[in-house]
């Protein structure tokens, strides 16, 4: 299989935006707006200080994602790229599209000002979990906490 691997473009929003409305639904039963969503992915094509995509492609079709965006490390003087919107066909799993999209990402990374990469993970989601461990990532001791804002 010939996968290739390259930063999302503007002409990628809609396939952006589906598979997150898929992502979702499948990972956390989460039936996201369409409006707010396609407005969300689009902001991040309109301002690079959100973030990038990266996407993978096979036979021409975008079949996977990832989207990065930045934390700012005062203890460490640099970046950490949190990896975001991760999403593959299912018929395309577990034939190395993700581990390509990770990997074209540590590199781009080990090229930047970026102590590291993080991401985070639904705790029952025990398949992407051992994904990322495959891939040389490891469970945090960090604990996420949250408070939307409405």
């Amino acid at each position: 299989m010939n996968i290739k691997i390259r930063h999302g473009i503007k002409s990628d929003i809609d396939i952006i935006v589906r598979f997150n409305k898929e992502m979702a639904y499948e990972t956390e039963g989460i039936s996201l707006d369409q409006e707010k969503l396609n407005d969300g992915v689009k902001a991040v094509f309109e301002h690079d200080t959100k973030g990038f995509y990266i996407v993978a492609e096979c036979d021409g079709n975008v079949v996977g994602q990832a989207m990065i965006t930045y934390e700012w490390s005062d203890w460490r003087n640099a970046i950490f790229w949190w990896i975001q919107s991760v999403y593959v066909l299912p018929e395309y799993r577990k034939v190395g599209v993700f581990r390509s999209i990770f990997e074209q990402i540590k590199s781009m990374a080990n090229k930047s000002n970026v102590c590291g990469l993080r991401l985070y993970v639904d705790r029952d989601n025990k398949i992407a979990k051992k994904a990322y461990q495959n891939l040389g990532m490891c469970e945090s001791h960090y604990d996420l906490f949250e408070m939307m804002i409405e």
